[in-house]
């Protein structure tokens, strides 16, 4: 599998464990009550304030985790 920005929060939160963890710790919440916020990986990102380097960083990061689960 590989996480592109285009994923879903909701598809990544399946997919990955830690991904919880891992984005809030880089100031992206992505549970709210208990559910996944809607949209994409860029969208939340985006929404947060983050630029295209930002959002490359959470792509490349999130893939590293991914691979280390396999």
């Amino acid at each position: 599998m590989t996480i592109t920005k285009s994923i879903t929060i909701e598809d990544l939160l399946e997919q990955v464990q830690g991904t919880v963890s891992y984005l809030s710790k880089n100031g992206i919440r992505c549970i709210r009550c208990g559910e996944p916020i809607w949209g994409t990986l860029e969208e939340a990102a985006k929404e947060k304030g983050f630029g295209e380097d930002d959002i490359q960083r959470f792509v490349d990061d999130l893939n590293k985790l991914a691979e280390s689960q396999q």
